[in-house]
């Protein structure tokens, strides 16, 4: 059963509907949106709760507290649904991006900082279960790895929970197991992630890693923002982490950016269909913000100019 409370245009009743649903947090209007959107449902999922968020707020916040509050009870498995959010906690901060999982601990402090309009839906877990669960020590906050066995289940658990296909099948007794199946996940995913202190960086490890950078480069090349730097922070590893996993292949991961959008790119220049669209705006579709160095780099890696290779390619 869920109980939904809209504020599209009301910031202030949003935040109340906040407090109400997950406890005492605060938040601020976002510096660029004249229109806030904030909406929130509690689901109630046989004992399980779940709050459904929407929001294009700047920033929601929690100050560090103590666990013997009643709503400090709480961990916070957070599923990013759509748009992307910084999460910071313990002076740590980590990138998330649709699909992505993170814990949060609600005896700290915390902040969300959405980058835009996001949706994400944040399971309420026992916090005495979850330290029951971790490794002494291990904090309970950071993202969690979907590239092991249990990472993949629990994607899977909670894609089911959000997407309410379990909602007419959930029996009364079932809450709690639910609760239980999500917290005894979390330990090896959270071990399994790149910034874990436990995790050792053995080749196969480093090779699934160097995939995921692979897919993110992938997703991203359209924004001219993408660099190492931002890169690193969606992996959750240092920069410097993130150019050892290219250099074990004798590669870097700017020119495996730099190819991978020439490739792009060279790509459009073939296409028949692309043959009115102008070099510069296929060259600033694939991130490159200078139509100059990307001429020259274009002839420097093909050994043609880019308007030389479309027409060779189109023209035979």
């Amino acid at each position: 059963m869920a109980t939904h409370v809209s504020c599209s245009h009301s910031f202030d009743s949003w935040v109340r509907a906040l407090q109400g649903v997950c406890g005492r947090f605060e938040s601020r209007r976002a510096l660029n949106h004249g229109l806030f959107i904030g909406d929130i449902a509690r689901q109630d999922l046989a004992g399980l709760e779940v709050a459904q968020i929407r929001t294009n707020a700047g920033m929601i916040s929690r100050q560090r507290t103590s666990a013997d509050h009643e709503d400090d009870r709480f961990c916070f498995l957070v599923v990013q649904r759509s748009g992307r959010a910084q999460l910071r906690q313990a002076g740590t901060s980590i990138e998330l991006a649709p699909g992505d999982m993170a814990l949060m601990d609600s005896a700290k402090s915390c902040e969300i900082l959405p980058h835009g309009l996001i949706e994400h839906a944040s399971f309420h877990l026992s916090r005495e279960e979850v330290c029951r669960h971790l490794p002494d020590g291990q904090p309970k906050f950071g993202k969690l790895s979907q590239h092991c066995a249990s990472g993949r289940i629990l994607r899977t658990l909670v894609e089911q929970l959000c997407g309410g296909e379990l909602d007419n099948c959930a029996g009364l007794e079932e809450g709690g197991a639910l609760q239980e199946a999500l917290i005894a996940l979390l330990a090896p995913t959270l071990k399994q992630q790149p910034g874990y202190a436990g995790s050792e960086f053995d080749g196969s490890h480093n090779a699934g890693l160097r995939s995921l950078a692979q897919r993110l480069i992938d997703q991203s090349l359209s924004e001219p923002n993408l660099t190492p730097l931002s890169l690193a922070r969606q992996l959750n590893i240092s920069v410097r982490q993130l150019y050892r996993l290219f250099e074990e292949q004798g590669d870097s991961v700017c020119r495996f950016i730099q190819r991978s959008r020439l490739k792009r790119s060279a790509a459009d220049l073939c296409n028949p269909r692309l043959r009115n669209e102008s070099i510069t705006d296929i060259a600033f579709r694939w991130g490159f913000t200078d139509s100059a160095h990307f001429s020259r780099t274009f002839k420097k890696h093909f050994e043609q100019s880019p308007r030389e290779y479309r027409a060779s390619a189109i023209n035979g």
